[in-house]
């Protein structure tokens, strides 16, 4: 596969124009170069940036300073007013779509600006720290002139890792590089991390602190190629991989239907609160479908209380269908894997509903077939506490002992109106009980795996067999706590617990409830902007296209499938 990239051109008296050495690099290094010109049309920008499997952001003069509200000093020096707010919208818009990206010199502080850092105007009276190395030579542009000391757990350590570099007392390559500048990234925000410095502090590159595909570098590595010197080579290789990977990724996206069993995002609809799950990220996230919940919180047990708790179900509901009518042109409510499908070749994406906690119902078990008319697919037999179905895996006082006679009654009735039983949140023995009551295979609509996360809501190596032996389905869950018992889970552990899961339940009973706008989200994996990233990491494990598609959905859909022709049958 030959990648698509990008390459910002710089503005000058003749217009748009790229230095060769650029697209040199890009060319050896395996992908398909195009000049990116300086324009601020939005809807061209799109259409570029969806055909775009990697953006190289070149070298060129100083970025306008009241762009980022500080007044210019007299040591700035010419600014290039044409590609600055074009470049800054460019990269914003890049990095929401997952799009890999290299910052060449000018490039890396537009990277560093663009994601919430800062940048020097000028080295010489702006960075006190310590003497200066000469920032910027008189010799040759193909020639090094200074060392950087590259972090050893970086992707750049990563990149450099095969070169013959000389190394430090402190673990760091040393990098010999040109140097051609007067600025430098002065804070690399949050998003972005420091990867190498040179000797005077000076940061020298960065790259993205949330597992993604961003790099950025001080020095102007294409220039060493137009003298037969490859030694910066492993930078522009290792870019055109990252873009091959999300290629392969986008085109997957394309042949699978994609689908969460799991979001809170009608608990965001009346606050003021960021979304992680909207119609626009499941576009830039490549996902084609999420099971959005009407998420009810256990309360009192009496009559009253119970039917408050289902009409709040139906106005939940209601407020779904409706958030998704006005953006009809784009999405649509679906009830059914054929309506996924059909939605999918529509090229508009799909939104499911779900009850979590079967307190919704209260003690009525005419509510089932009520609720399952209007179109839910799922209902968490309970959530936090116990309730008249069953115990629940927290704050539970074991008053059933598992799934109460009331509780079978309701499994049976889901059964019997197609609605899948879902035992997120139950206690052990409920979920044994559901298991042996259930004459469908049951899912586990957001829960991970408890041998790498000892949490009562994660299942045991015990529950996850049984439950495929039953031909049922765990949804792993991106919940921080579920995923790593000390803070600092990340992407690395969402896909290590879906590989415990793999390995003990096979491929066939295993899927992805991310609970976004319910807690859910690491970094790497924060919203459903990201969840691509997610297929890269997994095809990078050697996961194959059949694999990812039972993984994104077609598990969870055949637990579905059998669950619905259950009452078509009746």
């Amino acid at each position: 596969m030959i990648p698509f990239i990008g390459i910002t051109g710089n503005f000058g008296d003749k217009g748009c124009e790229l230095a060769k050495g650029y697209y040199h690099c890009i060319l050896e290094a395996g992908g398909s170069p195009v000049v990116i010109p300086p324009y601020t049309d939005a809807a061209a920008l799109e259409t570029l940036l969806g055909r775009l499997d990697g953006i190289v952001l070149s070298g060129g003069a100083d970025m306008n300073p009241l762009l980022v509200g500080e007044e210019p000093i007299p040591q700035l020096h010419g600014i290039n007013a044409e590609r600055d707010v074009p470049e800054l919208t460019l990269i914003r818009r890049a990095y929401e779509m997952q799009i890999p990206m290299l910052g060449i010199c000018r490039g890396v502080q537009m990277l560093a600006v663009a994601l919430g850092g800062s940048v020097y105007q000028d080295l010489g009276v702006q960075y006190a720290d310590a003497p200066l190395v000469k920032h910027s030579q008189d010799l040759a542009r193909e020639r090094a002139s200074h060392n950087v000391f590259i972090s050893p757990d970086s992707t750049l350590g990563e990149v450099f890792s095969r070169s013959l570099l000389p190394v430090n007392a402190l673990g760091e390559k040393m990098l010999a590089v040109n140097s051609f500048h007067h600025q430098a990234v002065r804070t690399p925000g949050c998003r972005l991390r420091v990867s190498a410095r040179s000797s005077d502090g000076v940061i020298e590159a960065v790259e993205s602190s949330e597992y993604k595909s961003i790099v950025g570098v001080q020095w102007h590595p294409e220039c060493f190629l137009a003298v037969g010197d490859r030694s910066m080579m492993p930078l522009f290789s290792h870019f055109v991989r990252e873009a091959i990977g999300f290629a392969k990724a986008k085109r997957l996206h394309t042949r699978i239907l994609s689908l969460d069993s799991h979001c809170d995002t009608p608990m965001k609809f009346d606050t003021s609160e960021e979304r992680l799950v909207t119609i626009p990220r499941m576009f830039d996230g490549h996902l084609d479908a999420s099971v959005m919940v009407a998420y009810i919180p256990q309360g009192e047990r009496t009559e009253e209380a119970h039917m408050a708790a289902t009409a709040k179900a139906d106005a939940i509901l209601d407020r779904i269908e409706q958030t998704v009518l006005a953006d009809s042109g784009k999405a649509a409510v679906a009830r059914t894997p054929e309506e996924l499908y059909r939605l999918k070749h529509d090229g508009r994406k799909a939104v499911m509903l779900g009850i979590e906690n079967g307190y919704a119902i209260g003690h009525d078990l005419t509510q089932i077939p009520h609720f399952r008319s209007r179109g839910v697919v799922y209902m968490t037999l309970c959530h936090n506490g116990d309730n008249d179905i069953c115990d629940s895996a927290r704050k539970s006082n074991g008053e059933h002992n598992g799934v109460s006679r009331f509780g079978a009654e309701v499994i049976r009735e889901m059964n019997r109106v197609g609605m899948m039983v879902d035992l997120s949140h139950a206690s052990e023995n409920s979920f044994y009980d559901a298991l042996d009551i259930s004459d469908v295979p049951v899912v586990c609509s957001h829960s991970s795996c408890r041998a790498l996360c000892d949490h009562p809501r994660n299942l045991t190596d015990a529950q996850m067999k049984e439950l495929a032996r039953k031909g049922g389905v765990m949804q792993v869950t991106l919940y921080e706590g579920f995923l790593r018992s000390a803070s600092g889970a990340c992407i690395a552990d969402a896909v290590e617990h879906i590989n415990h899961a793999v390995d003990v339940m096979g491929i066939e009973h295993v899927g992805i409830g991310t609970d976004f706008d319910g807690d859910g989200g690491v970094p790497g994996v924060a919203h459903a902007g990201e969840l691509i990233n997610l297929t890269r990491q997994l095809m990078d494990r050697r996961y194959s296209e059949n694999d990812l598609r039972l993984l994104w959905g077609e598990n969870f859909l055949r637990v579905m499938r059998e669950a619905q022709n259950r009452e078509t049958s009746e």
